[in-house]
């Protein structure tokens, strides 16, 4: 399958689903050589070390600081000062314009600079050590299901380093949503559960491409 909105990871591209099983489960199961330790990146999905993930839906909190480093970024001192305290209540305004976490494959309508995701995005650029990079994974930590990570190599891979949202979003919506149906099938396949959203599954295809060639 292809779609002319993003390029998708070779693995997709070729039509090979069951190397598409092998490759996540490699990144979500596989121990490491050098640490002996899966990926710190598997964990991300179910981070929660407070038990308060579910209740702070609408309030970045300093487990989701903690959690970004789990996808090998951080916010420095400045940055969690301002995030946490200064604009708390901006950003808490931000995140519930935004509604409730659902697929985004079901948001019908074009992402633009109106949209309130977007709108968070940008506003946490305006924070100290956060930009494009960290911002796209503090929105993905409180909507996982509805906002795709973002970094120069998942960029790279998918051709969406000038836009990535939108893009991904036709992508997955194409062909009677045939992108989003394959990513539940290859979750499904390496027995993950449902808190990893399809995106998440795409955005792992995209980085083993460039981490793990083989």
């Amino acid at each position: 399958m292809t779609d002319s909105s993003i390029r998708l990871p070779k693995v997709l591209a070729s039509g090979d689903d069951d190397s598409a099983v092998d490759v996540v489960r490699e990144y979500f199961y596989e121990a490491l050589v050098k640490t002996g330790r899966i990926r710190s990146g598997a964990l991300w999905d179910e981070w929660d070390s407070t038990s308060t993930r579910q209740r702070d839906v609408d309030i970045f909190t300093a487990d989701d600081l903690v959690a970004v480093t789990l996808l090998s970024v951080s916010v420095d001192p400045d940055g969690a000062q301002v995030l946490l305290r200064e604009r708390h209540a901006e950003f808490t305004e931000l995140l519930r314009e935004i509604g409730p976490d659902r697929d985004l494959v079901d948001e019908a309508d074009e992402i633009t600079p109106e949209s309130p995701a977007w709108r968070l995005e940008t506003a946490l650029w305006t924070v100290p050590s956060i930009g494009r990079t960290i911002a796209s994974k503090l929105i993905a930590r409180k909507r996982p299901r509805l906002y795709p990570v973002y970094d120069r190599v998942v960029g790279e891979v998918l051709g969406t380093r000038t836009a990535h949202m939108e893009p991904i979003r036709q992508a997955l919506r194409a062909n009677d949503r045939e992108l989003h149906h394959r990513l539940v099938t290859v979750r499904e396949r390496a027995a993950l559960p449902a808190t990893v959203p399809a995106i998440r599954i795409l955005d792992v295809l995209a980085r083993m491409q460039v981490k793990s060639p083989r």
